[in-house]
């Protein structure tokens, strides 16, 4: 009985830790969009991925000298899909907003879900997906296509770091690759960083958003799932992760005063059931991939 409850309360602590940093991804990236007046999403993305270098490198201590040439590829290339997937999320979001830019985002880890189902209920998941992305863009004369188009950038992004992952999760130990990717991110925006604070000279106020893009979307999500992922299944965790949009959203509306519309609430649910869906009839029920 005293095993039972104790489980239980590890399962609500967990589900709460899963909760909020899901809300701190999405305040982040809320304070990040305040620092693209002066330093544009290139800079914080910039600042962003310098700080999870700097927390992930040090803690984790990647053993690079020992990577093999087979070893190193996919970590280069997960690198490349990690910036590209930040980058254009964070252009999105200044140009149509943090809801609907996430939820678009979202799209990435729907799909590798679908694609890799093998139950016709859960592929027949995309319909559903299909019309939320529809309800998202509304297409018209005055569609901000560039900007969509930006999000599912984003999402492509995002679909590709999670298979990177399984193949730097099976031929590196622990969480060493995921390391190794974010420090060469971080030595690619190196550059980048130094020539935006050169010739931009941003205050403490921009600084300040910056970091705490870095921290509250980074460094804080990381450490609340690593802690998570050793209790919770990957099904159960892909599932909570659905909230993000919805998080996103409210966000938006309440810090950024972003304007949604009932066909765009209708739209997010529409994406994030069929994420939840998905997930639950993945293989039948029998397994379901979680966000990386």
């Amino acid at each position: 009985m005293e095993q039972k409850e104790s489980f239980a309360r590890g399962r609500r602590a967990g589900v709460i830790t899963l909760m909020g940093s899901a809300l701190s991804n999405q305040l982040g990236a809320a304070s990040g969009s305040l620092a693209f007046p002066v330093l544009g999403p290139v800079g914080v993305v910039a600042v962003r991925q310098l700080i999870a270098a700097a927390v992930l490198v040090p803690v984790v201590r990647p053993r690079l000298r020992s990577f093999t040439a087979q070893q190193w590829w996919p970590v280069l290339l997960l690198a490349l899909a990690f910036g590209t997937m930040n980058l254009s999320l964070y252009a999105a979001v200044e140009r149509i907003g943090l809801g609907l830019a996430m939820t678009l985002e979202f799209v990435g880890p729907l799909t590798v879900a679908i694609v890799g189902a093998r139950h016709w209920k859960a592929r027949a998941c995309a319909l559903p997906a299909a019309a939320g992305v529809l309800a998202i863009t509304q297409p018209g004369p005055s569609t901000d296509y560039v900007g969509i188009m930006l999000a599912l950038t984003a999402a492509g992004g995002w679909a590709a770091y999670i298979m990177l992952n399984k193949t730097v999760g099976a031929r590196i130990p622990g969480v060493q690759g995921t390391a190794a990717a974010t420090g060469v991110s971080a030595t690619l925006f190196l550059p980048v960083a130094v020539i935006i604070f050169a010739t931009q000279r941003p205050d403490g106020a921009t600084l300040l958003f910056a970091v705490g893009a870095g921290i509250l979307a980074t460094v804080v999500p990381y450490t609340a799932d690593l802690l998570v992922l050793r209790r919770f299944p990957a099904n159960l965790f892909g599932i909570l992760m659905s909230i993000n949009p919805v998080f996103a959203a409210l966000v938006g509306v309440f810090a950024l005063h972003e304007a949604l519309n009932t066909v765009h609430w209708l739209g997010i649910a529409l994406i994030v059931g069929a994420n939840v869906a998905a997930l639950r009839l993945r293989d039948g029920g029998r397994s379901a991939a979680g966000r990386p």
